[in-house]
């Protein structure tokens, strides 16, 4: 489903990616892992377009690494953003269909309704602005979003940091349900144990370098790659 090869991401005159490959395949869900600074979420900004990058990415066996930000969403890809960055002068119920789609027109789509079924506590709060919720709750708002756009490919970077503990369960079991679907999704996230339970592969960066890649089995199995470049 998305193919990026040789993708190449600098701030300035520094470089942060160096040729970093990665795929995903239909109804996968695969982690990106790395010590901070390790160009995490520069892969996630370079894919979406949000920052100038060289190399290829392939999206559904098309190049969209040429298109322009705000086509890579209606090409299929959903994005759950590091910091949320949901709308705080809007409500809950204007962040959800703000952005609404159905392009495919998948059966059994992302509706309002099947939203708030997923995360029953935004209904509580539809008529709330973005800025008056609880950090657990914008995280269950900028997730509920992204799936209101009905992707293909759901990307979420750092959706547990920050939360409380009964919050990030929340979070997870969410994630494991999306997978039982067959949404295939990219995730970023430090919490290696729910990680190796969520995922099928891991890709792990070490300065914006793809160093190693494997099956959630392999790395539970691998301590050194562990200790080396996630430090757990």
């Amino acid at each position: 489903m998305l193919s990026i090869r040789n993708l190449q991401a600098s701030y300035g005159l520094s470089q942060v990616l160096f040729g970093v490959d990665l795929d995903i395949g239909e109804g996968e869900v695969v982690a990106l892992l790395g010590r901070n600074g390790m160009g995490k979420t520069t892969t996630v900004m370079s894919t979406m377009g949000l920052m100038p990058a060289r190399g290829e990415v392939q999206f559904g066996g098309n190049r969209i690494d040429r298109l322009k930000a705000f086509q890579i969403p209606r090409a299929g890809i959903g994005l759950v953003p590091e910091g949320r960055r949901i709308f705080p002068n809007l409500t809950v119920r204007e962040n959800l269909v703000a952005t609404a789609a159905n392009r495919r027109g998948v059966g059994n789509p992302w509706t309002l309704a099947r939203v708030i079924e997923l995360f029953p506590r935004l209904g509580e709060r539809l008529g709330n602005y973005g800025n008056r919720l609880s950090g657990g709750e914008q995280q269950m708002l900028a997730i509920a979003r992204a799936l209101m756009t009905n992707p293909q490919l759901l990307i979420l970077d750092e959706a547990t940091e920050g939360l409380a503990p009964l919050i990030r369960l929340e979070i997870w079991q969410c994630l494991r349900m999306l997978k039982s679907l067959g949404q295939s999704i990219l995730v970023i996230d430090k919490n290696l144990r729910h990680l190796l339970e969520v995922a099928d592969r891991h890709y792990v960066l070490e300065k914006g370098r793809v160093v190693w890649t494997g099956s959630s089995a392999e790395l539970a199995a691998d301590v050194n790659v562990q200790q080396r470049y996630l430090g757990v």
